[in-house]
């Protein structure tokens, strides 16, 4: 009997050696699949792991313990590894952040991961924010610290390497937005709606001459400042051009301000035009096509205090500002404040 307990316990104690295991099993199955692979990957590891036809994926990581970044080849999210998590997880595409979720061992961290992934989307949300004045910035993101605060101490079984990263991080994240969203408070005030308009004079356009705001006096006029080498510029465009045939006649005209200059096209004017011109036929682009004389320091853009782009300004036929900065052609919110104006 002593020896069949000792066989037993020496089985146990091998199994248990078996079981531990040094590395991440990970898996899952991607809905509608952004690209043929999904990359973990952090400051100091990438793994690239193939998606199969039918959107799942299978393979192991060794790791060392902590949060990870997982990217389907268009957007990303946390994912918290460490060696001996079996974790599966399943998304789509279409609404990533809202349907991603992890299973298996020890999945739970991953998901208070997505979760606060959503909730600073939905409690950050700088469409609503700013609207408000800096004394409701100011009780808003109080309200939002101690929202983070009591759902990181409330979930007492997550990593403390987790809980406690997030919990430093609270202070500079708010205080990012806040002086981000300042900005746009200050740039509210000082280009308030219903004063008359930074103007700009005898701007090339690209169907000949020079164009210049009181040339579009009696309509709305919706200027879209970007650059031939802005991503998300160029990501604005599809929405923009049907914007442009949605409103064709009625009583706004769309104008696209660019921003290229030497310094972005290997110290040459000639070049910036040039790829100006380029883009403009080679994406068919509509309204019109205007290039700002010198690039970021010219006038119009200063006065607008441009400091990144895409940006959108509204103007009213009166030659006053509605908005210095307007919502983007994509955002649904746009159409609703035409509605507004009865354009």
């Amino acid at each position: 009997m002593k020896k069949l307990l000792l066989l037993t316990a020496a089985i146990a104690i091998i199994a248990c050696k078996q079981e531990h295991k040094d590395y991440v099993t990970l898996s899952g199955k991607i809905i509608d699949k952004s690209s043929d692979s999904v990359v973990v990957r952090s400051r100091t590891f990438s793994k690239t792991i193939k998606v199969n036809t039918d959107g799942t994926f299978s393979d192991t990581l060794k790791v060392e313990t902590g949060v990870y970044n997982f990217y389907d080849g268009n957007e990303s999210s946390n994912i918290f590894l460490k060696n001996g998590f079996d974790i599966n997880v399943t998304l789509d595409t279409k609404q990533f952040d809202e349907t991603i979720k992890y299973t298996g061992i020890g999945a739970e961290h991953s998901n208070f991961l997505a979760k606060n992934n959503l909730m600073q989307e939905q409690l950050l949300d700088l469409d609503v924010l700013s609207n408000l004045d800096m004394d409701g910035l100011e009780s808003k993101f109080g309200e939002i610290k101690i929202k983070f605060t009591e759902f990181y101490n409330a979930n007492k079984d997550i990593d403390t390497f987790i809980i406690n990263s997030l919990s430093k991080n609270i202070d500079p994240m708010l205080n990012y937005y806040k002086g981000y969203l300042a900005e746009s408070v200050a740039l509210k005030t000082e280009l308030a709606k219903g004063i008359p308009s930074p103007i700009f004079e005898n701007y090339e356009n690209y169907k000949g001459g020079k164009t210049s705001l009181s040339d579009l006096k009696g309509k709305y006029v919706y200027v879209d400042v970007w650059a031939t080498w802005c991503g998300p510029c160029k990501a604005e465009i599809p929405a923009l051009k049907e914007l442009d045939k949605k409103y064709h006649g009625k009583n706004i005209q769309f104008v696209s301000l660019s921003i290229d200059d030497d310094r972005s096209h290997g110290g040459s004017w000639d070049k910036a035009r040039e790829d100006w011109k380029a883009m403009i036929a080679d994406k068919e682009l509509s309204g019109v096509q205007l290039l700002a004389p010198n690039g970021w320091q010219s006038q119009f853009v200063l006065d607008y205090k441009i400091k990144g782009i895409p940006r959108f300004i509204l103007i009213d036929p009166n030659g006053n500002i509605v908005t210095p900065d307007a919502p983007r052609p994509s955002d649904a919110s746009l159409t609703e404040l035409f509605s507004s104006l009865n354009i």
